[in-house]
Protein backbone atom coordinates (compact mmCIF):
# COMPACT_ATOMS: atom_id res chain seq x y z
CA UNK A 1 0.00 0.00 0.00
CA UNK A 2 2.76 2.41 0.96
CA UNK A 3 6.08 2.76 -0.90
CA UNK A 4 9.25 2.29 1.10
CA UNK A 5 11.62 5.23 1.16
CA UNK A 6 14.07 7.10 3.35
CA UNK A 7 16.65 6.05 5.98
CA UNK A 8 15.76 3.68 8.80
CA UNK A 9 14.83 5.44 12.04
CA UNK A 10 13.38 4.57 15.44
CA UNK A 11 10.12 6.33 16.13
CA UNK A 12 7.85 6.61 19.14
CA UNK A 13 4.13 6.83 18.36
CA UNK A 14 2.06 7.89 21.35
CA UNK A 15 -1.52 6.74 20.92
CA UNK A 16 -0.28 4.18 18.42
CA UNK A 17 -3.10 1.74 19.20
CA UNK A 18 -5.72 4.29 18.19
CA UNK A 19 -7.42 4.81 14.85
CA UNK A 20 -4.94 7.14 13.12
CA UNK A 21 -2.02 5.94 15.22
CA UNK A 22 -2.36 2.30 14.17
CA UNK A 23 -2.39 3.25 10.48
CA UNK A 24 0.71 5.39 11.08
CA UNK A 25 2.49 2.51 12.84
CA UNK A 26 1.81 0.18 9.91
CA UNK A 27 3.05 2.81 7.46
CA UNK A 28 6.29 3.40 9.37
CA UNK A 29 6.97 -0.34 9.59
CA UNK A 30 6.46 -0.66 5.85
CA UNK A 31 9.01 2.13 5.40
CA UNK A 32 11.50 -0.08 7.26
CA UNK A 33 11.55 1.83 10.55
CA UNK A 34 11.70 0.60 14.12
CA UNK A 35 8.59 1.69 16.02
CA UNK A 36 7.73 1.97 19.70
CA UNK A 37 4.04 2.37 20.59
CA UNK A 38 3.00 3.98 23.88
CA UNK A 39 -0.72 3.70 24.61
CA UNK A 40 -2.83 3.39 27.75
CA UNK A 41 -5.59 1.64 25.76
CA UNK A 42 -8.26 3.95 27.18
CA UNK A 43 -9.64 4.66 23.73
CA UNK A 44 -7.31 2.60 21.51
CA UNK A 45 -7.11 -1.18 21.25
CA UNK A 46 -4.42 -3.74 20.63
CA UNK A 47 -6.86 -5.13 18.09
CA UNK A 48 -6.00 -2.20 15.84
CA UNK A 49 -2.42 -3.49 15.66
CA UNK A 50 -3.28 -7.18 15.31
CA UNK A 51 -1.83 -7.28 11.80
CA UNK A 52 1.63 -6.22 13.00
CA UNK A 53 1.59 -7.42 16.62
CA UNK A 54 4.41 -9.92 15.99
CA UNK A 55 6.49 -7.59 13.82
CA UNK A 56 10.18 -7.81 14.83
CA UNK A 57 10.65 -4.03 14.60
CA UNK A 58 7.64 -3.16 16.77
CA UNK A 59 7.71 -2.66 20.54
CA UNK A 60 4.43 -2.01 22.36
CA UNK A 61 4.32 -0.37 25.79
CA UNK A 62 1.17 -0.11 27.88
CA UNK A 63 1.42 3.18 29.75
CA UNK A 64 0.17 6.74 30.03
CA UNK A 65 1.67 9.99 28.78
CA UNK A 66 0.61 11.46 32.14
CA UNK A 67 3.55 9.58 33.70
CA UNK A 68 6.80 11.45 32.88
CA UNK A 69 8.95 8.43 33.69
CA UNK A 70 6.95 6.22 31.36
CA UNK A 71 7.27 8.74 28.53
CA UNK A 72 11.01 9.13 29.09
CA UNK A 73 11.52 5.36 29.14
CA UNK A 74 9.50 4.87 25.95
CA UNK A 75 11.48 7.58 24.17
CA UNK A 76 14.92 6.64 25.44
CA UNK A 77 16.20 5.13 22.16
CA UNK A 78 13.99 7.05 19.70
CA UNK A 79 15.10 9.92 17.51
CA UNK A 80 11.60 11.22 16.80
CA UNK A 81 8.06 11.03 18.13
CA UNK A 82 4.64 11.31 16.54
CA UNK A 83 2.42 12.54 19.35
CA UNK A 84 -1.17 11.38 18.81
CA UNK A 85 -2.17 10.33 22.34
CA UNK A 86 -5.11 12.49 23.40
CA UNK A 87 -8.63 12.45 24.75
CA UNK A 88 -10.65 12.72 21.53
CA UNK A 89 -14.25 12.83 20.38
CA UNK A 90 -16.91 15.40 21.15
CA UNK A 91 -18.91 12.99 23.30
CA UNK A 92 -15.95 12.03 25.46
CA UNK A 93 -14.78 15.63 25.87
CA UNK A 94 -18.22 16.87 26.88
CA UNK A 95 -18.73 14.04 29.36
CA UNK A 96 -15.20 13.99 30.84
CA UNK A 97 -13.69 17.49 30.45
CA UNK A 98 -11.23 17.19 33.34
CA UNK A 99 -9.72 14.00 31.96
CA UNK A 100 -9.39 15.62 28.55
CA UNK A 101 -7.63 18.69 29.94
CA UNK A 102 -5.16 16.61 31.90
CA UNK A 103 -4.24 14.30 29.04
CA UNK A 104 -4.16 16.94 26.34
CA UNK A 105 -2.15 19.52 28.32
CA UNK A 106 -0.06 17.77 30.98
CA UNK A 107 0.51 14.71 28.79
CA UNK A 108 1.70 16.80 25.86
CA UNK A 109 4.10 18.76 28.04
CA UNK A 110 5.57 15.46 29.26
CA UNK A 111 6.13 14.36 25.66
CA UNK A 112 7.71 17.66 24.61
CA UNK A 113 9.98 17.72 27.66
CA UNK A 114 11.16 14.17 27.03
CA UNK A 115 11.81 15.01 23.37
CA UNK A 116 14.04 17.91 24.39
CA UNK A 117 16.02 15.67 26.73
CA UNK A 118 16.32 12.94 24.08
CA UNK A 119 17.03 15.45 21.28
CA UNK A 120 14.21 13.88 19.28
CA UNK A 121 12.11 15.64 16.69
CA UNK A 122 8.34 15.82 17.17
CA UNK A 123 5.23 15.85 15.04
CA UNK A 124 2.40 17.17 17.19
CA UNK A 125 -0.95 16.00 15.85
CA UNK A 126 -3.52 18.70 16.52
CA UNK A 127 -7.04 19.27 15.25
CA UNK A 128 -9.29 21.55 13.25
CA UNK A 129 -11.18 22.08 16.52
CA UNK A 130 -8.66 24.82 17.31
CA UNK A 131 -10.47 27.06 14.80
CA UNK A 132 -13.64 26.79 16.85
CA UNK A 133 -16.67 28.53 15.32
CA UNK A 134 -14.76 30.28 12.54
CA UNK A 135 -16.87 29.61 9.41
CA UNK A 136 -14.48 31.14 6.87
CA UNK A 137 -14.72 29.85 3.31
CA UNK A 138 -11.29 28.26 3.66
CA UNK A 139 -9.56 27.99 7.03
CA UNK A 140 -5.90 28.87 6.73
CA UNK A 141 -3.33 28.06 9.37
CA UNK A 142 -3.27 31.72 10.41
CA UNK A 143 -7.07 32.04 10.60
CA UNK A 144 -8.54 33.43 13.80
CA UNK A 145 -9.71 31.08 16.52
CA UNK A 146 -13.34 31.74 17.48
CA UNK A 147 -14.16 29.85 20.66
CA UNK A 148 -17.20 29.84 22.91
CA UNK A 149 -17.56 30.27 26.66
CA UNK A 150 -14.54 28.64 28.38
CA UNK A 151 -16.89 27.38 31.11
CA UNK A 152 -18.68 25.16 28.57
CA UNK A 153 -17.05 21.73 28.41
CA UNK A 154 -17.63 21.75 24.63
CA UNK A 155 -14.65 24.06 24.24
CA UNK A 156 -12.16 22.35 26.55
CA UNK A 157 -10.72 20.22 23.73
CA UNK A 158 -10.20 23.19 21.42
CA UNK A 159 -8.66 25.16 24.28
CA UNK A 160 -6.35 22.34 25.32
CA UNK A 161 -5.13 21.59 21.80
CA UNK A 162 -4.48 25.29 21.26
CA UNK A 163 -2.33 25.28 24.39
CA UNK A 164 -0.55 22.18 23.06
CA UNK A 165 0.36 24.08 19.91
CA UNK A 166 1.51 27.07 21.95
CA UNK A 167 3.70 24.77 24.07
CA UNK A 168 5.21 23.28 20.93
CA UNK A 169 5.95 26.69 19.41
CA UNK A 170 7.50 27.95 22.66
CA UNK A 171 9.71 24.84 22.93
CA UNK A 172 10.78 25.41 19.34
CA UNK A 173 11.53 29.10 19.78
CA UNK A 174 13.15 28.97 23.23
CA UNK A 175 14.58 25.45 23.50
CA UNK A 176 15.32 24.63 19.87
CA UNK A 177 12.94 21.67 19.72
CA UNK A 178 12.50 20.37 16.18
CA UNK A 179 8.70 20.26 16.21
CA UNK A 180 6.07 20.45 13.49
CA UNK A 181 2.29 20.56 13.84
CA UNK A 182 -0.52 19.09 11.74
CA UNK A 183 -4.21 19.92 12.18
CA UNK A 184 -6.46 17.06 11.11
CA UNK A 185 -9.92 17.73 9.68
CA UNK A 186 -12.38 14.87 10.22
CA UNK A 187 -10.02 12.04 9.35
CA UNK A 188 -11.98 8.85 8.62
CA UNK A 189 -11.36 5.24 7.68
CA UNK A 190 -11.23 1.64 8.95
CA UNK A 191 -10.76 1.14 12.72
CA UNK A 192 -12.42 4.41 13.64
CA UNK A 193 -15.00 3.84 16.33
CA UNK A 194 -18.27 5.71 16.76
CA UNK A 195 -18.12 5.20 20.51
CA UNK A 196 -16.98 8.75 21.20
CA UNK A 197 -19.23 10.60 18.78
CA UNK A 198 -17.41 10.11 15.46
CA UNK A 199 -20.11 10.71 12.90
CA UNK A 200 -19.13 8.57 9.90
CA UNK A 201 -18.67 5.17 11.63
CA UNK A 202 -21.82 5.84 13.67
CA UNK A 203 -23.90 6.46 10.54
CA UNK A 204 -22.35 3.56 8.64
CA UNK A 205 -23.05 1.20 11.53
CA UNK A 206 -26.67 2.34 11.69
CA UNK A 207 -27.07 1.85 7.94
CA UNK A 208 -25.68 -1.68 8.13
CA UNK A 209 -28.11 -2.55 10.91
CA UNK A 210 -31.04 -1.03 9.04
CA UNK A 211 -31.55 1.40 11.92
CA UNK A 212 -32.42 5.09 11.47
CA UNK A 213 -29.41 7.27 10.73
CA UNK A 214 -29.40 9.84 13.52
CA UNK A 215 -28.34 13.28 12.30
CA UNK A 216 -28.07 16.02 14.92
CA UNK A 217 -29.68 19.42 14.46
CA UNK A 218 -30.94 20.24 10.98
CA UNK A 219 -28.10 18.30 9.33
CA UNK A 220 -26.99 21.27 7.25
CA UNK A 221 -23.69 21.67 9.10
CA UNK A 222 -20.85 20.85 6.69
CA UNK A 223 -17.51 19.10 7.02
CA UNK A 224 -14.67 17.91 4.78
CA UNK A 225 -13.78 14.27 5.46
CA UNK A 226 -10.23 13.10 4.76
CA UNK A 227 -9.20 9.47 4.30
CA UNK A 228 -6.62 8.19 6.75
CA UNK A 229 -4.63 6.66 3.87
CA UNK A 230 -4.20 10.15 2.40
CA UNK A 231 -3.36 11.81 5.71
CA UNK A 232 -0.78 9.41 7.17
CA UNK A 233 1.85 9.69 4.39
CA UNK A 234 1.52 13.49 4.48
CA UNK A 235 2.13 13.47 8.24
CA UNK A 236 5.37 11.55 7.75
CA UNK A 237 6.50 13.75 4.86
CA UNK A 238 5.83 16.92 6.86
CA UNK A 239 7.80 15.65 9.85
CA UNK A 240 10.73 14.78 7.61
CA UNK A 241 10.92 18.23 6.01
CA UNK A 242 13.07 20.64 8.06
CA UNK A 243 11.13 23.57 6.58
CA UNK A 244 8.12 22.50 8.65
CA UNK A 245 9.74 23.22 12.02
CA UNK A 246 7.72 25.59 14.17
CA UNK A 247 4.89 25.58 11.64
CA UNK A 248 1.32 24.21 11.52
CA UNK A 249 -0.25 22.49 8.51
CA UNK A 250 -3.87 21.67 7.73
CA UNK A 251 -4.62 18.16 6.49
CA UNK A 252 -8.23 17.88 5.40
CA UNK A 253 -10.52 16.68 2.67
CA UNK A 254 -11.33 18.51 -0.54
CA UNK A 255 -15.09 17.92 -0.68
CA UNK A 256 -17.45 19.89 1.53
CA UNK A 257 -20.59 17.94 2.41
CA UNK A 258 -23.45 18.44 4.85
CA UNK A 259 -24.06 15.75 7.45
CA UNK A 260 -27.53 15.26 5.98
CA UNK A 261 -26.05 14.61 2.54
CA UNK A 262 -23.42 12.36 4.12
CA UNK A 263 -26.21 10.24 5.61
CA UNK A 264 -27.93 10.08 2.21
CA UNK A 265 -24.68 9.05 0.52
CA UNK A 266 -24.09 6.32 3.08
CA UNK A 267 -27.60 4.92 2.53
CA UNK A 268 -27.11 5.00 -1.23
CA UNK A 269 -23.59 3.55 -1.19
CA UNK A 270 -24.53 0.67 1.11
CA UNK A 271 -27.93 0.10 -0.48
CA UNK A 272 -29.45 0.43 2.96
CA UNK A 273 -33.16 0.62 3.77
CA UNK A 274 -32.52 2.92 6.69
CA UNK A 275 -34.22 6.28 7.02
CA UNK A 276 -32.78 9.51 8.38
CA UNK A 277 -33.87 10.81 11.76
CA UNK A 278 -33.09 14.37 12.83
CA UNK A 279 -32.25 14.58 16.53
CA UNK A 280 -32.15 17.92 18.38
CA UNK A 281 -28.79 18.68 19.98
CA UNK A 282 -30.39 19.01 23.41
CA UNK A 283 -31.40 15.35 23.22
CA UNK A 284 -27.91 14.20 22.31
CA UNK A 285 -25.79 16.50 24.49
CA UNK A 286 -26.07 18.61 27.61
CA UNK A 287 -27.82 22.01 27.42
CA UNK A 288 -25.68 24.74 25.86
CA UNK A 289 -23.91 22.44 23.38
CA UNK A 290 -22.63 24.28 20.31
CA UNK A 291 -21.71 22.83 16.95
CA UNK A 292 -19.84 24.38 14.04
CA UNK A 293 -21.96 25.13 11.01
CA UNK A 294 -19.03 24.87 8.65
CA UNK A 295 -15.44 23.72 8.69
CA UNK A 296 -13.51 23.77 5.42
CA UNK A 297 -9.70 23.53 5.29
CA UNK A 298 -7.30 25.35 3.06
CA UNK A 299 -4.69 22.66 2.30
CA UNK A 300 -2.46 24.92 0.23
CA UNK A 301 0.37 25.09 2.74
CA UNK A 302 0.70 21.28 3.04
CA UNK A 303 0.35 20.92 -0.73
CA UNK A 304 3.15 23.42 -1.35
CA UNK A 305 5.43 21.72 1.19
CA UNK A 306 4.93 18.00 0.49
CA UNK A 307 2.41 17.80 -2.35
CA UNK A 308 -0.50 16.78 -0.10
CA UNK A 309 -3.59 16.07 -2.18
CA UNK A 310 -6.68 14.27 -0.78
CA UNK A 311 -7.51 11.69 -3.45
CA UNK A 312 -9.65 8.96 -1.88
CA UNK A 313 -13.35 9.30 -2.82
CA UNK A 314 -15.78 9.45 0.09
CA UNK A 315 -17.73 6.49 -1.29
CA UNK A 316 -14.56 4.38 -1.16
CA UNK A 317 -14.03 5.31 2.48
CA UNK A 318 -17.67 4.53 3.31
CA UNK A 319 -17.31 1.03 1.82
CA UNK A 320 -14.02 0.41 3.63
CA UNK A 321 -15.49 1.52 6.96
CA UNK A 322 -18.51 -0.73 6.38
CA UNK A 323 -16.30 -3.73 5.59
CA UNK A 324 -14.23 -3.04 8.70
CA UNK A 325 -17.29 -2.78 10.94
CA UNK A 326 -18.64 -6.06 9.60
CA UNK A 327 -15.30 -7.81 10.00
CA UNK A 328 -14.94 -6.61 13.58
CA UNK A 329 -18.54 -7.28 14.53
CA UNK A 330 -18.96 -3.79 15.90
CA UNK A 331 -22.55 -3.45 14.82
CA UNK A 332 -24.06 -4.25 18.19
CA UNK A 333 -21.41 -2.62 20.32
CA UNK A 334 -18.16 -0.71 20.01
CA UNK A 335 -16.70 -2.61 22.93
CA UNK A 336 -13.59 -4.34 21.65
CA UNK A 337 -11.86 -7.21 23.47
CA UNK A 338 -8.15 -6.79 23.95
CA UNK A 339 -5.93 -9.19 22.07
CA UNK A 340 -2.21 -9.68 22.24
CA UNK A 341 -0.24 -8.14 25.07
CA UNK A 342 1.45 -4.83 25.78
CA UNK A 343 4.46 -4.68 28.01
CA UNK A 344 3.33 -2.85 31.15
CA UNK A 345 5.29 0.13 32.43
CA UNK A 346 4.74 1.59 35.91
Amino acid sequence: MYPGRGPRRKTLVTGGAGFVGSHLVEYLLELGEDVVVLDDLSTGSTRNLAGVADHPRLEMIHGSILNPQTVAQAMRTCDRVFHLAAAVGVKLIVEQPLRGLRINIHGTENVLTAAIEQQASVLLVSTSEVYGKNTADRLREDSDRVLGDPLLSRWTYAGAKGIDEAFAKAYHDQEGLEVSIVRLFNTVGPRQTGRYGMVLPNLVGQALRGAPLTVFGDGLQTRCFSAVDDVVPAMVDIERDPRSRGQAYNLGGAREISILDLAREIIRTLDSRSEIQLVPYEQAYAPGFEDMRRRVPDNTKAHDLVGYEPRTPLTTTIMRVAADLLARERLGSDAMPLVGAFRGVN
